[in-house]
């Protein structure tokens, strides 16, 4: 999927706060940007050609590429030159906020607490468990900082450890490629194992022998995650026997483990369709059996406890209901009700417990957690107290407790995470994030404002400010969305954008659809053949905050990333005089060339989101809004772009091909800039506090445009 992982952390939750403050300038201001030289391509399909001019900044390996990216660097580097000290003054702001010694509240599983803690200065994540107790000696599993000396990234995907304790399996990336090595580690003696497998999802699911792992491993060329192995400690990994090929390239494959433990789950899944396949986790020589056959428009997860496989399933529901079925019986004729569907609600996940099950539910936008006991039937739902938030439900290793461990945040509210005593439903926070430097939660106000759509539907835009702004239009505000994937933007805390808010800026997310805010139907309204929707809403989202006084077009700002910075090209074009500057991270904006080319990676996974273009009907809709195709001869905003040159999931030469084209067309002196990571993909920098480096760059960008000076 074309959207934030690791770099959602960035983006959704810094989402913006301040930076530099000069006094506003222009493309004229500056040496003459760099200029591609334009090479076309033709491009022929369904009787129709496209000229493509930028077509030959994909060869990755070219030199004149390579160097073309470090020019548009150079560039980005001498516009913004008289920035650098503020954007040191706001980096220092932005860590400075962050407690350095900091730790992760522990979680019980079979009978160690696991935890993370981060140490002073240092970049990465340490992490740790402790037998029993907190009292009891630490064990440091992997320490980060050590692994990753001498790598400009470094990042650490799965760790799961056996069932007897014993052994870590866990996994690296030292490129940005999302291709991970997974390795191992005897956690009696300290030694690591010899075993290393590579170009792997980096997630594992151990067997109950304690010596027999299931692992994915992707597609060199497109990483599509298409076979599962197994693999025996101390085996050849070269020799490890294919378990599972997923042969439809529209779907990936994935193999987990139950809460139970006692079942081991392969899945296959595209954007329309799901199938599962499940083994006893006992047997890791048995042969895996399906669960129930895939169908078009079906969509199923599966957990187990006791006698029962209990289903989240959209089938003929869909908001999506809970069912359950024998162990025995997994055919979906055998399926039964736990929670019938509800046109009203959307079922978004659920835990179970040997008396309880908890249900996260979506309702007019907003998380609730529903709390059922199964034994006497009766039910509640959490109470959160606030008009916009976020809430979920946390780690939850085991079956036998009362205890629900679940997160909490909000636009005012930093990160929490609460136990809740389902029986007696008393609530203990554990564990707040620690704000530096004085925070104080009163004096910022949320709200939650429906704007009106162009179809008279009602789009949720949710807010913050510091208290006391005046509704004169003069306020600078950051609009933000992503609206794709059914993946929705949930109100949550960032120190960071503290830094906005305290110097005048009203931050704004607009709930719009292409997301699953509000119900499945949210997300269907904004795709395929409906996926201009999901940029008329923000455009909408922007012009009602205007209308109410909060900003005005000389201030509204925009920012979005991945799928949402396919959202900012398409609103860049279709309304330029509607924004003052845009922020577009690792944007997806050649879309119909991407969805033509299947060796790209995600590309025939994503048929059912964007459209096969190879039909006639989804080709010429994907090119009337594909951001790269619309680039016309008209004045846009101020624009920074970044992207990853080694970005698996939007290509840097998408957002690269987008500038040169604007830089071609575009008829303002308003400045244009595009941030090119060498060394980074989609996720950006790795470690804790270097990626506020680009936080930064940002921040001074848009400052600069509105005027506000430090």
């Amino acid at each position: 999927m074309r959207k934030y992982s690791l770099y959602s952390s960035f983006v959704l939750a810094i989402l913006v706060a301040g930076c530099s403050g000069n006094s506003v300038k222009h493309k004229s201001d500056f040496p003459e940007p760099p200029h591609a030289q334009k090479i076309s391509k033709d491009l022929t399909i369904h009787g129709n050609t496209r000229s493509d001019p930028y077509y030959w900044l994909n060869e990755r390996e070219n030199p004149a590429v390579l160097d073309y990216l470090k020019a548009e660097n150079h560039y980005l580097d001498t516009v913004m030159a008289d920035t650098k000290t503020s954007q040191d003054e706001i980096f220092n702001e932005l860590v400075g906020r962050i407690k350095q010694d900091d730790e992760s509240v522990p979680y019980v599983d079979n009978g160690y607490l696991y935890y993370t803690r981060f140490e002073n200065g240092k970049e990465y994540p340490i992490y740790c468990r402790k037998k029993g107790n907190l009292s009891a000696a630490e064990e440091i599993l992997v320490n980060v900082n050590e692994l990753a000396q001498g790598f400009s990234f470094f990042g650490v995907g799965g760790m799961d450890v056996s069932p007897d304790n014993n052994i870590l399996a866990y996994s690296i990336d030292t490129i940005s490629r999302r291709k991970y090595e997974i390795r191992f580690k005897n956690l009696l003696t300290g030694e690591d194992l010899p075993d290393r497998i590579t170009e792997t999802t980096g997630e594992v699911a151990w067997a109950n022998d304690n010596k027999t792992i299931f692992y994915t491993r992707k597609n060199p060329v497109t990483l599509r995650s298409e076979k599962i192995f197994s693999h025996t400690i101390s085996a050849n990994p070269g020799s490890d026997p294919l378990v599972f090929f997923e042969s439809d390239e529209t779907f990936s494959a994935n193999v987990s483990r139950t809460k139970s433990g006692e079942y081991l789950l392969i899945s296959s899944s595209s954007t329309l369709a799901s199938e599962y396949r499940y083994l006893k986790a006992d047997n890791p020589q048995g042969k895996f059996e399906i669960f129930q056959p895939r169908e078009r428009n079906h969509e199923y997860s599966v957990d187990h406890f006791g006698g029962f496989f209990f289903i989240r399933t959209n089938w003929e529901s869909p908001n999506f209901k809970l069912m359950k079925t024998p162990v025995d019986q997994t055919q979906r004729k055998n399926w039964v009700d736990v929670i019938p569907h509800r046109s009203d609600v959307l079922i978004e996940a659920f835990e179970l417990f040997n008396s309880y099950l908890v249900v996260q539910e979506r309702v007019n936008g907003l998380t609730q957690l529903r709390i059922m006991n199964v034994k006497t039937g009766k039910e509640h739902y959490l109470d959160f107290g606030e008009e916009t938030y976020s809430a979920s439900i946390s780690i939850n290793k085991e079956f036998d407790t009362d205890l629900l461990r679940f997160s909490f945040t909000s636009l005012t509210t930093p990160g929490s995470t609460f136990d809740y005593n389902m029986e007696t439903r008393e609530k203990k926070l554990l564990k707040q994030q620690e704000v530096l430097g004085g925070f104080n939660p009163s004096n910022y106000e949320s709200k939650r404002l429906y704007a009106i759509a162009h179809d008279g539907v009602k789009v949720p835009v949710s807010l913050v400010y510091r208290k006391g702004i005046s509704l004169n239009g003069k306020n600078p505000c950051l609009l933000y969305a992503y609206g794709s994937y059914g993946y929705s933007t949930n109100p949550g805390f960032s120190s960071d954008r503290l830094s906005l808010l305290d110097r005048g800026f009203v931050f704004a997310i607009a709930h719009i659809r292409g997301g699953q805010e509000m119900g499945r139907q949210w997300y269907e309204n904004g795709k395929l053949l409906k996926k201009k929707n999901t940029f008329t809403d923000f455009i909408d989202a922007g012009e009602y905050l205007i209308k109410l006084g909060y900003t005005s077009p000389d201030y509204l700002c925009a920012m979005g990333g991945s799928a949402g910075g396919l959202l900012m090209g398409a609103v860049v074009n279709m309304r330029p005089d509607l924004f003052k500057a845009v922020v577009a991270h690792v944007p997806f904006v050649d879309v119909v060339t991407t969805m033509l080319d299947t060796s790209i990676p995600l590309t025939t996974s994503e048929y059912d989101e964007w459209g096969n273009p190879n039909q006639k009907e989804y080709y010429d809709y994907m090119l009337s809004y594909s951001p790269y195709d619309q680039v016309k001869k008209q004045n846009y905003p101020a624009m920074l772009v970044t992207t990853g040159l080694y970005d698996s999931q939007v290509q840097y030469f998408e957002p690269t091909k987008w500038v040169a084209k604007l830089r071609e067309l575009k008829t303002d002196n308003n400045i244009l800039l595009l941030k090119v990571n060498m060394e980074a993909g989609h996720g950006g920098v790795s470690g804790r506090f270097q990626r506020y480096r680009e936080t930064s760059l940002v921040y001074a960008f848009l400052f600069n445009q509105v005027g506000i000076k430090l």
